[in-house]
């Protein structure tokens, strides 16, 4: 949620930050109408209130001295109909106002390029080379199925499209890649691992911006208040909702593995072929809180640290500054984490790393207290996978093929995967 000062004090600013979002200067106007009309209500409530405080006093003073206050009295009971009408206006406009600016999304960076699509993207580093294979590769699910490691079919019959089975050497993959993506993450990065709970409530969703605006992607649970996660973001982010931390504690660094449930509501046609758009997957996240002169410096280090797995698994990548009109509703700055996937001779995501600044602790209320005193301040949040597990199968599944149809399991992983090398058709 942006600062409802500062669009009240700038808000031609305010206009063009979102306008880099395809927003229209409309959207502040809304707001701002609306909290014109709350303040009004609200401070003529105010008047009106010390009005009838006053008439109450003179009513008691004439009562003592034996004067008649009869009109007075329905003076003041004409003034509480007033004051309970001019409530009523208040709490609504207060209610939509909210609802407005739960509705608009996060201002760009200054360090953000300008474009209305990906196209735009710029790319900022390129680390490795894409593998010579010698020979025309295969996708990943032709592989997996191959291998007998992917059962989409089964899949299919159990829960319908967007689903896989891992069997066998599959699993151990899957599982392999988690525990050394937490491994790396806690051991070498300094980050706390948490298991969060994977059912939130829609505060939750709210606080990190995937409520109001996106229910159509979440899976709710029917006849109850929870949600699925769609990211390990909405627990983790929210661990901190309404709490006041110290200065001393920031940065605050945690890692997750979770599932993630996504219905894929807008993405109709898309990747419906093999494992890179599920409805379920698994994710290593990393989160951050942060002070505000230090979140841009966090940033850098997280993307870092989730580069740092690419580079172990020796996967080509490049990494990619979106431009302000392919960010995220919530981000300010994001970099995406792209894998080579030689199947599709093209780099496809695997991690986003965003800086959301302060809006999602203005929904969350979360705040930190200075140590050398002074009004709390709102933290700066940060997140961003560490990997997306199921595509870092897809990218080594790719790249590590071999011509016998065999697939190399990269060195890092063959400790979790009892020193095997290779994964072979059983």
């Amino acid at each position: 949620m942006l600062d409802l000062n500062k669009i009240r004090n700038n808000p031609e600013e305010v206009a063009r930050g979102l306008a880099r979002k395809g927003v229209s200067a409309e959207a502040v106007n809304r707001i701002l109408a609306s909290d014109s009309a709350w303040r009004k209500a609200t401070a003529e409530t105010d008047r009106l209130k010390a009005l009838r405080n006053d008439l109450s006093r003179k009513i008691g003073e004439r009562k003592k001295a034996g004067e008649e206050t009869e009109a007075a009295q329905a003076e003041v009971r004409e003034i509480g109909e007033k004051i309970k009408q001019l409530g009523q206006e208040a709490a609504e406009s207060e209610q939509l106002l909210h609802g407005l600016m739960l509705e608009i999304p996060n201002i760009p960076s200054d360090s953000v390029p300008d474009g209305p699509d990906e196209s735009f993207n710029r790319v900022e580093k390129t680390w490795g080379e894409p593998p010579r294979l010698g020979f025309e590769p295969k996708a990943h699910d032709e592989i997996g199925v191959a291998l007998g490691i992917l059962d989409f079919e089964r899949a299919a019959k159990i829960s319908g499209a967007r689903f896989v089975v891992y069997t066998g050497m599959g699993a151990a993959l899957e599982r392999a890649l988690i525990s050394f993506m937490l491994d790396l993450h806690t051991r070498e990065h300094g980050y706390t691992e948490v298991l969060p709970p994977y059912l939130v409530k829609a505060h939750a969703l709210e606080g990190t911006g995937n409520l109001p605006k996106f229910e159509a992607d979440l899976f709710k649970v029917d006849g109850g208040a929870f949600y699925l996660i769609p990211t390990a973001e909405v627990p983790v982010t929210n661990l901190h909702r309404d709490e006041l931390l110290e200065e001393d504690s920031l940065p605050m660094s945690y890692c997750a593995f979770t599932p993630c449930f996504r219905s894929e509501a807008g993405s109709y046609g898309k990747d419906t072929k093999g494992m890179i758009r599920q409805h379920q997957f698994h994710k290593v996240e990393l989160v951050k809180y942060s002070k505000p002169e230090n979140s841009y410096d966090e940033l850098e280090k997280l993307v870092s640290d989730a580069e740092s797995v690419l580079e172990a698994l020796g996967l080509h990548y490049r990494r990619v500054t979106l431009c302000a009109g392919d960010m995220s509703f919530s981000s300010a700055k994001t970099y995406d984490l792209e894998v080579w996937l030689p199947s599709q001779k093209r780099f496809r995501e695997i991690s986003s790393c965003s800086n959301f600044e302060d809006f999602q602790a203005r929904r969350a209320n979360i705040r930190y207290r200075p140590s050398g005193g002074g009004k709390p301040r709102f933290v700066h949040t940060l997140n961003g996978s560490g990997l997306a597990v199921g595509r870092t199968v897809v990218a080594i599944l790719e790249n590590c093929q071999q011509a016998d149809g065999s697939v190399a399991i990269p060195g890092p992983l063959r400790p979790y995967m009892h020193g095997q090398s290779h994964i072979a058709k059983r």
